[in-house]
């Protein structure tokens, strides 16, 4: 969703992955500083209290928000190439949380565990809030596109920002804003990677910023079938479990991938981009 977002407003966002990477560490790192510590020091993780984990979560959208500033700020701001600023961004996501890591947790490869967020659901479909907030993101998202004025500002400013400043519209205070909410997104996704889990693991997002970007191409754009999309993918990353066996491993798990390759290569040309996406604005007022 928050690649459906800041493409519609005409920014490509490379930095996905390195939004949902620093996220992920953000949820991690703040779960495990409200934890309660015992007297040998070490963090009781069962007795911490069930607001513990969503403080966590607060922290990883704040830093999913805080990255896609940053990427605004090169963008929107000084006018820098967007595919460049995400990639340099997505690098320096690497570094950053390795280093954080070590600092909070002496490990750079993996933190501790910390706190888990509850699970919710029936039987084998249990997920937990974040997860379950995904999925709401999904119509919460068209609606905001497709009912409201500012998704009409935001499709106006990704089809002909020329077009739209002339109405009064301010193509650089929306894309921001767009961003700020693609960040939002983004970092909801590298908290259920973490939650999930129960702690940070050195490039656990394992290109599925990348994967995401592929999904909105396939989606042409659209909430709803970038959802689709999503689950394609899914499918395809639980497949190598089945498979484990029967084909090379090596070949199972870069099926996510080769899908990814698939799906560009026959859907490309045929989706129609936003007009004004990757195109810098320069504002005549």
């Amino acid at each position: 969703m928050g690649g459906v977002v800041s493409e519609r407003s005409g920014v490509v966002n490379i930095a996905l992955e390195g939004t949902m990477l620093a996220s992920a560490f953000a949820f991690t790192a703040v779960t495990h500083a409200f934890e309660p510590v015992g007297p040998d020091g070490r963090h009781l993780v069962d007795a911490a209290g069930a607001w513990v984990p969503f403080a966590g979560v607060a922290a990883g959208l704040a830093c999913g928000v805080l990255v896609s500033l940053l990427h605004a700020l090169v963008c929107i701001r000084v006018g820098a190439n967007q595919v460049v600023s995400g990639i340099a961004i997505n690098i320096l996501a690497v570094g950053a949380t390795q280093f954080a890591c070590t600092l909070v947790f002496e490990s750079s490869s993996n933190s501790a565990r910390v706190a888990s967020l509850p699970r919710w659901g029936l039987g084998a479909f249990t997920f937990t809030p974040a997860a379950w907030a995904s999925f709401v993101a999904v119509p919460v998202v068209t609606l905001l596109l497709f009912r409201t004025v500012f998704g009409l500002r935001l499709r106006a400013v990704g089809e002909n920002p020329d077009a739209a400043e002339t109405l009064g519209v301010r193509p650089g205070a929306i894309r921001t804003a767009a961003l700020a909410l693609s960040g939002a997104l983004a970092g909801l996704g590298g908290v259920v990677l973490a939650a999930d889990v129960s702690q940070f693991v050195q490039n656990m997002t394992a290109g599925r910023g990348y994967i995401a970007l592929a999904a909105v191409i396939f989606g042409k754009w659209n909430p709803w079938g970038a959802a689709a999309a999503c689950l394609l993918f899914a499918a395809a990353e639980k497949a190598q479990v089945p498979l484990q066996g029967k084909i090379p491993p090596q070949l199972a798990q870069s099926l996510p991938y080769l899908l990814t390759i698939l799906v560009l290569a026959g859907f490309v040309g045929r989706a129609r981009a936003p007009a004004a996406l990757g195109k810098p604005h320069e504002s005549s007022r």
